[in-house]
């Protein structure tokens, strides 16, 4: 990592109020070379330069710590997280968490693990799989303090699929851009349908580009009914109160 590329981390984390030390910095730094060099070899993510990844995938990943959402958790999934985000930086900042990254992919998978291995992050434990498969499995199913995911998918969509793996009191913490009146509307539904309350909506602006995101919390409330999730691929095709777009 160049030095404009440490400034430009530190000042993101400055801006979020989170403390970055030496340590954690190398390990960013380290993980910035690691998706770089396989980037060229497999498809991980269309982000290639260094502003871009700091700014796009380390900083915006950071951004799951406003609130304190994610204090006293223990065991946090990270749903459909692609080459490890926001579960890579947040394993950085938070040791004592467990994060699970899932992902369908497994090419991306085997990058987390590599990646979580050679920054010797013993908090991370990737899994190739899908939410869906996962919330009709006893051992993930009510289980999870937290699940985050970022822009993974409509609201009505991540509550189907994040709500049954949460245990009593836990949360959904979604990262979206811009969010409209009638998804909120359409997510707030779907939650209460999957046994869960919409307790926060935080916009704000991602440090030093200045673009537009949301963070959506979702508190469990009550139980899950059985009857969901539904099968692979339907709770994205065909939404919980909300048109597929």
């Amino acid at each position: 990592m160049t030095p404009e590329g440490e400034a430009l981390l530190r000042q993101g984390a400055d801006e979020l109020n989170v403390t970055l030390d030496d340590a954690r910095q190398a390990q960013f730094a380290a993980l910035l070379t690691l998706l770089q060099e396989a980037n060229t070899k497999v498809n991980l993510t269309a982000l290639k330069t260094e502003t871009d990844i700091i700014l796009k995938h380390f900083v915006d990943s950071l951004s799951c710590l406003r609130g304190g959402h994610l204090e006293g958790a223990g065991r946090v999934l990270d749903l459909g997280t692609g080459a490890g985000f926001p579960a890579l930086p947040l394993a950085i900042m938070r040791p004592d968490t467990i994060f699970l990254p899932l992902d369908s992919i497994r090419k991306k998978i085997d990058f987390v693990r590599g990646a979580a291995e050679a920054l010797g992050l013993g908090n991370v434990q990737p899994q190739v799989g899908r939410a869906e498969t996962l919330g009709r499995d006893p051992a993930h199913r009510d289980t999870y303090d937290r699940v985050v995911c970022r822009a993974v998918a409509a609201l009505p969509v991540l509550a189907e699929l994040a709500l049954p793996l949460l245990r009593p009191g836990g949360l959904l913490v979604a990262q979206k851009g811009p969010i409209a009146e009638d998804e909120l509307e359409a997510g707030g539904r779907a939650a209460t349908e999957l046994g869960g309350r919409m307790t926060k909506v935080d916009a704000f602006a991602l440090p030093v580009l200045g673009d537009a995101r949301t963070l959506v919390v979702v508190e469990k409330v009550g139980p899950s009914p059985s009857k969901y999730p539904r099968r692979e691929g339907v709770p994205a095709s065909q939404p919980l109160f909300w048109t597929a777009r």
